[in-house]
């Protein structure tokens, strides 16, 4: 698993990032890291990525944007954090936290591994191994009464 010290993330190469996960660094890829990692943490969808890559005049398609975020989750780069099935959202906080969705806004905010206390995990199935638990917690603003 990849770590990444991330008050140290942006200045670093993201060539260097890419290959140090075993991504050969091609133009496409180091675009869309480019644009994915120089924010600090942040959640963002596929179709939010394309945005900002045409706004960049990065000349992607969404088929291409799809392919790369889920290489880079293989890699380890990110964190996929599957909401309803049909909202996914790539995460570049890899470390171990859980998220708040904000529904109707469909926003989503991490908060901190040890804010969630998991009280019992079943064992995994024979063969098979856990490998992390998400948390997530939906919210939405109080009704104004």
């Amino acid at each position: 698993m990849h770590v990444h010290d991330h008050e140290h993330d942006t200045p670093r190469d993201v060539t260097d990032m890419l290959r140090d996960a075993g991504l050969r660094p091609t133009r496409q890829r180091v675009s869309l890291a480019e644009i994915l990692f120089s924010q600090g943490d942040r959640h963002i969808s596929a179709e939010l990525l394309h945005e900002e890559a045409v706004a960049a005049r990065v000349p992607v398609s969404l088929a291409t944007v799809y392919n790369t975020l889920h290489q880079f989750t293989q890699a380890g780069l990110l964190r996929e954090v599957a909401i309803d099935g049909n909202k996914t959202y790539f995460d570049t906080n890899v470390s171990d936290h859980h998220h708040f969705f904000v529904e109707g806004e469909n926003f989503v905010m991490d908060i901190p591994g040890e804010k969630v206390g998991i009280g019992l995990v079943p064992p995994a199935p024979e063969g098979m191994e856990v490998v992390r638990v998400d948390v997530i917690v939906r919210v939405r603003p109080k009704s104004q009464r």
